[in-house]
């Protein structure tokens, strides 16, 4: 074997590990994060590709100039998202657990994106306090059934008033229990429900008149 062909396994091979280290590193923090706080993880294996394909379906990139994430994990809608907006629109991820927080700033390099460590219930003072007056679109895996008494409500009534006229509140769960809760505030609410994900999910979107 010459000596171009033993660089070029070597090249390979690093970027094996450099792939296979990142991809065991994203799993170690979102199980971590699961293990340290299983009342506000949604679920131990994030979404798959055809729910959140299914779940972003609805949304008006063009008039997107700010989308919100509650409970992001380990970001497995946040890639999905930024590949989707504007150059000029932005990604603000919101989640209690630093670990999530810590991993979400280090590992994803957008300018368009910022990890916050924080309460959904506070969102109309995060999105503030990063310069806009409304949110676009907020999307939400928190699980909303096992969420201590009146959080829910307090979330999604924190949602409503932050959301622009025509916005949407979209949330991905196990159960209907977000869908009950969203109907105080919501008039409008389409459902959906994708087969092809761990476990099957119920989707939902709230739309602000």
């Amino acid at each position: 074997m010459n000596d171009n062909a033993s660089t070029a396994i070597e090249r390979l091979r690093d970027r094996l590990k450099h792939r296979v280290g990142r991809y065991l590193g994203q799993w170690g923090v979102f199980f971590r994060g699961f293990l340290e706080h299983p009342r506000m993880v949604g679920s131990i294996i994030p979404s798959s590709r055809f729910t959140i394909d299914k779940m972003l379906a609805p949304v008006d990139w063009q008039r997107c100039n700010l989308f919100v994430e509650y409970g992001p994990g380990v970001g497995t809608f946040c890639l999905p998202v930024l590949e989707r907006m504007k150059g000029d629109a932005q990604l603000i991820a919101i989640d209690t657990n630093p670990l999530y927080v810590e991993f979400l700033n280090r590992t994803i390099k957008d300018s368009r994106f910022t990890a916050v460590l924080g309460s959904a219930e506070d969102v109309e003072e995060i999105v503030r306090l990063a310069g806009h007056d409304n949110a676009d679109y907020i999307l939400s895996g928190l699980p909303f059934s096992t969420l201590p008494g009146g959080v829910g409500e307090a979330i999604i009534s924190a949602t409503h008033r932050i959301l622009r006229p025509g916005g949407a509140f979209m949330a991905y769960q196990f159960t209907a229990a977000v869908r009950d809760l969203m109907r105080a505030d919501f008039k409008r609410i389409d459902s959906g429900f994708e087969f092809w994900n761990v476990l099957p999910c119920k989707l939902f979107w709230g739309w602000k008149e």
